[in-house]
């Protein structure tokens, strides 16, 4: 699919290869001595290790290898995006679904218990990806180079790759901040199996990452300027606008200032929207689009699993809605759909005049979860190009579409809303323009466009879930605006009734998994679970 993909799947086997080397065969070293010297050999192996913390966003691997079956989930419900997506989007108004899985109706039902095994299935794929992170940290110090002989531009180049996975290790712990609150921390510093991690707060988990992306803001490629798929100070930017937009949730202190600091600097980073709304959701999105800021890319033949956008096509649709024109022609998993608050806040349901709206069917109201045709399907993610053509699909199911973590839309609205919220450094009339731009491709003329008068602070959410939808933003932002729970807004079956009904403050966080407190004495459960 692409350069780096390929190099994904090549280190990755290199690396479980190494992983799966007897004792015997290493001169009786211990294995995890013989790894590192053999992995972080040369610069290459270097790089080749960088790439693996980058795939590892889209690959599972083989069940029982790195990767897979985590929080005792099989490969295919452990990819990041599928459980991320589900914990996002699941418990809100913007989707449903119809399965009866173990652990779904609860998400579906905003009654999910410290046992739900998609809850501790995120949980433990973003640990796990930091202790990817950590062990490249480790191996990558100063020290390491010197006694490997990595010196000038290729310790230089290594610094790099340092700087992106301490960015990817604070992605992660973002998600955990956001999702858990109060999750066990550890670094590269901490020694390995010698004691249980330590529990950190919320509000001390934030300074961490805040300083971890200010820290290593000067060490990674300028804006644009790294290989695709991998981050750069775009994306440093954009993940502290983010974080800033969140922090009185977070810490009880806003930074609705610093939000806009950093949602400029992006915005003045040489990005562009593209041109097609919908040509953001399809395969060749990675051609000509600086809205992308950093991607989750996907390969539909060299890199399958049952998550990612393989999940976000077939979930969506089943064998009625001719899964052939999605791309996926042997596809069709009828999951997924919407309740009717999404397709409300568009003017019509089929996208003539917002064309950002993409639904598919009869019945918006969700009278029973079970039913898939309760609910207008989501078409906007399919894997075919902007000209028509379908990408390789091994099967005929899986997908290879790349989805954005980041996009430059996404920070048009966050300093919108931080300026709504007495943010300072920004402008309604800027923000009006910003609001206008993103309006505007929507509808393909100016009919769609607000006056100043229109930018209240509610009117940014409603604005992000008809630009975002189904991107993985819903829960934090119904949090944000203290929606997610309590009874001042309701949507079908929140809280476990056909009408809505209020739903508990505790539920703003997600409990620690059952299995972690009891193997970790240092941890404390979430108030109210």
């Amino acid at each position: 699919m692409r350069n780096l993909y390929k190099t994904m799947l090549a280190s990755v086997i290199l690396l479980l290869s190494i992983n799966s080397c007897k004792k015997g065969d290493l001169d009786l070293k211990p294995t995890n001595d013989v790894t590192a010297s053999t992995v972080y050999a040369t610069p290459a192996g270097y790089k080749q290790a960088l790439v693996k913390l980058y795939a590892t966003y889209g690959l599972t691997g083989p069940s029982g290898a790195d990767g897979s079956d985590v929080g005792g989930l099989n490969s295919g419900f452990a990819d990041f995006l599928r459980l991320f997506w589900m914990l996002q989007e699941l418990t809100t108004d913007e989707a449903v679904c119809s399965w009866g899985d173990t652990g779904i109706p609860e998400l579906d039902n905003s009654t999910w218990s410290l046992d739900n095994q998609f809850i501790r299935g995120l949980y433990s794929r973003s640990i796990l990806q930091i202790t990817f992170c950590n062990e490249f940290l480790r191996e990558s110090t100063p020290e390491k180079l010197t006694s490997r002989n990595i010196t000038g531009a290729d310790a230089a180049d290594v610094q790099r790759y340092r700087a992106e996975a301490r960015f990817l290790r604070a992605y992660q712990y973002w998600v955990l901040l956001d999702a858990f609150g109060n999750p066990p921390f550890v670094t590269e510093k901490d020694e390995i199996g010698k004691n249980p991690p330590k529990q950190t707060t919320r509000a001390e988990l934030f300074k961490y990452v805040e300083s971890e992306l200010t820290a290593i803001e000067g060490d990674l490629a300028e804006p644009r300027a790294n290989e695709y798929g991998r981050a750069d100070k775009g994306a440093d930017w954009a993940l502290l606008a983010r974080l800033y937009l969140n922090a009185e949730v977070y810490t009880g202190t806003a930074k609705y200032t610093e939000a806009i600091k950093y949602a400029s600097k992006v915005i003045n980073s040489g990005y562009e929207l593209k041109q097609n709304y919908k040509d953001l959701f399809l395969t060749d999105n990675n051609v000509n689009n600086k809205e992308n800021i950093l991607t989750i890319n996907y390969d539909g033949v060299k890199g399958t699993n049952n998550g990612g956008t393989t999940y976000l096509i077939n979930a969506a649709i089943n064998a009625d809605m001719n899964p052939a024109s999605f791309g996926v022609p042997s596809g069709g998993w009828g999951g997924n759909r919407t309740r009717q608050n999404l397709p409300a806040l568009f003017p019509d349901p089929n996208g003539n005049k917002d064309k950002r709206g993409s639904f598919f069917g009869a019945k918006a109201e969700v009278d029973d979860i079970a039913t898939f045709t309760d609910g207008l399907r989501v078409t906007k993610f399919k894997n075919i190009s902007s000209t028509g053509v379908t990408a390789p699909s091994l099967g005929g199911t899986y997908a290879s579409l790349d989805f954005a973590i980041f996009r430059l839309a996404e920070q048009y609205l966050i300093y919108g809303e931080a300026v709504a919220r007495g943010g300072s450094g920004g402008t309604a009339a800027q923000a009006l323009i910003y609001v206008n731009q993103l309006r505007q491709r929507a509808y393909g003329d100016a009919s769609g466009n607000v006056s100043l008068s229109a930018l209240t602070k509610d009117f940014y959410l409603d604005e992000r879930g008809r630009e975002l939808y189904w991107e993985g933003h819903r829960r934090t932002d119904l949090v944000r605006y203290g929606k997610f729970t309590g009874s001042s807004y309701l949507w079908p079956y929140k809280g476990g009734t056909k009408s809505g009904t209020s739903v508990p403050e505790y539920r703003n966080l997600y409990p620690i998994p059952a299995a972690d407190l009891i193997a970790n004495p240092n941890l404390v459960q979430n108030k109210g679970y």
